[in-house]
């Protein structure tokens, strides 16, 4: 079962399309390529939201659907929930 898509090959984290449970073994699907995706959620993901793919240090740029849609305010680890607690949207970055 497929549990997060990746919109565009550039994309640095995940749409949970089921909620995720923290400690998840997830797999995804890069709807680009078709590429078969695997990742690891530490924290609990609601369906969604964002997964996080790679490490993020604050000041990183988060890319979803090839764009940029925002900065990391707090560090985020990968498999970590990406939301308004950790990044600023680009609107208000």
């Amino acid at each position: 079962m497929i549990q997060f898509l990746v919109h565009d090959a550039a994309d640095d984290v995940g749409v949970a399309v089921v909620d995720i449970e923290a400690g998840s073994d997830c797999s995804g699907r890069n709807l680009t390529t078709n590429e078969s995706l695997k990742a690891k959620s530490t924290e609990k993901i609601p369906l969604g939201h964002k997964l996080a793919l790679r490490n993020f240090a604050v000041g990183d740029s988060v890319t979803k659907y090839g764009c940029v849609i925002g900065r990391v305010v707090q560090p985020i680890k990968a498999g970590q929930h990406v939301h308004v607690h950790n990044v600023k949207t680009k609107r208000w970055a």
